[in-house]
């Protein structure tokens, strides 16, 4: 098959690193792509936001598929265009899209489906939600409505930063994301991200995942776009895979066919294990980065006949096997990030750092004048496989550490509460 990866960052390395290996493959493009996408594919000079442009070189290369990584095309509709033009397609509708594209529609879903989730309510001005939140105090939950690159979320501690949080929202702090927000309730519990590969009908169980969102060591500072991450999560149990299937994913299946919006693609669900059951903080309609990273070390399977499956609505008699280790990631920004990010630094010794079961995904990096430098926040993935995930953590970091990039930075402490985990149940 020849088949079109769209997208530059780690997420979309770590598939062209797993579609690279499928039998099956017979040429892989990608666009924009990134240096390390480059060692797998052959990159393409093309606007994906025209999306008549993207048809056309689907057309011109006899192109059997295509994997749209992140989620702005997405929303935007590319999926359409090319279902349009006939291609095969792994990603959803702009219809469906929007359960990333509107937290506001995602939230009503969940109420029309009663799929748990926190309680909720939508404004589209200032004083209507700053009245609503000093009626309810803290801790709360603020969310731009549209996507604003995983920073449009504030967990509020206090009504001052609530109510600050509102006025950044209506003052454009994140464009047009911004112009109506969702306020919630404030859940408690434990974080889990689970994944599903959907045809419009079945949705096949893709793995666990946990997310470092927090750039500090202890899950301190701003949030980031993820800062390293381990697969499987240990908390999610068989019963609470079978439960979040049973009230969220199912449901959610359900609702949008029957509004004739059909989800194909990856549902990625972000969770809150309660003491009364998992609850939905959010859906992606892409596989989160880094998350993919450790999914897709951890998967036996053949990635390409997966996504194929599902792009032609054949996933009901597929599985998904995965290896019995742990994979971890850890994440190298720039210095700077998340705020702006300090560009152009030179990197080197990849090479040395990668070896057996370690894997160095790239996410912001450039080819200057021969060598690698940042280019982006968030820059490299160190990924590694381990019998545990303390053994996965002591081979990335000891990679991280072969890394020469002075320019760079990362959090110590990937992992850590399934480490803590494994030491009390070892």
């Amino acid at each position: 098959m020849n088949v079109f990866l769209i997208g530059s960052g780690g997420r979309e390395h770590a598939l062209a690193w797993k579609l690279a290996a499928s039998p099956l493959l017979k040429k892989l493009y990608a666009a924009p792509g990134n240096p390390g996408i480059a060692a797998h594919a052959e990159l393409v000079a093309l606007d994906i936001d025209d999306h008549d442009a993207v048809a056309a070189f689907c057309r011109n290369r006899r192109i059997d598929l295509v994997v749209v990584g992140p989620e702005a095309p997405l929303v935007a509709g590319l999926a359409d265009t090319l279902r349009a033009a006939g291609i095969a397609v792994f990603g959803p509708s702009a219809a469906a899209a929007q359960l990333e594209g509107s937290k506001g529609f995602t939230k009503d879903l969940c109420d029309r489906h009663a799929i748990p989730t926190a309680a909720y309510r939508r404004f589209n001005n200032a004083p209507k939600a700053k009245a609503y939140l000093r009626e309810k105090g803290a801790p709360i939950v603020i969310k731009a409505d549209g996507l604003a690159a995983g920073k449009g979320v504030t967990v509020a501690m206090t009504l001052a930063e609530a109510l600050e949080a509102v006025d950044a929202c209506f003052e454009g702090a994140f464009g047009a994301a911004g112009a109506e927000l969702v306020i919630e309730d404030f859940l408690e519990g434990e974080e889990a991200s689970f994944f599903c590969l959907c045809d419009g009908t079945t949705a096949l169980p893709f793995g666990t995942a946990q997310d470092h969102k927090r750039v500090g060591e202890g899950d301190t500072g701003p949030n980031t776009g993820g800062m390293g991450a381990y697969s499987p999560a240990a908390v999610m149990t068989p019963d609470l895979v079978e439960a979040t299937m049973r009230t969220i994913i199912e449901p959610t299946m359900r609702g949008l066919a029957e509004a004739g919006t059909p989800f194909s693609g990856v549902l990625y669900a972000g969770l809150m294990l309660t003491r009364d059951g998992p609850k939905l903080i959010e859906y992606n309609v892409r596989f989160g980065d880094p998350e993919c990273q450790v999914l897709l070390m951890r998967l036996e399977d053949d990635l390409l006949v997966l996504l194929k499956a599902a792009a032609d609505g054949q996933l009901a008699p597929m599985s998904a096997r995965w290896r019995d280790e742990a994979a971890l990631t850890v994440v190298m920004a720039a210095r700077g990030y998340p705020g702006t990010p300090e560009k152009g630094s030179q990197i080197a010794g990849l090479e040395a750092a990668a070896g057996e079961g370690v894997e160095i995904f790239h996410a912001g990096t450039a080819q200057v004048d021969g060598g690698l430098v940042a280019a982006g926040g968030r820059v490299l993935n160190v990924t590694a496989l381990g019998a545990s995930v303390a053994e996965a953590r002591e081979r990335a970091y000891a990679a991280v550490d072969r890394i020469d990039w002075p320019g760079g930075f990362c959090r110590r402490d990937i992992g850590w509460r399934a480490i803590a985990r494994e030491t009390h149940d070892g």
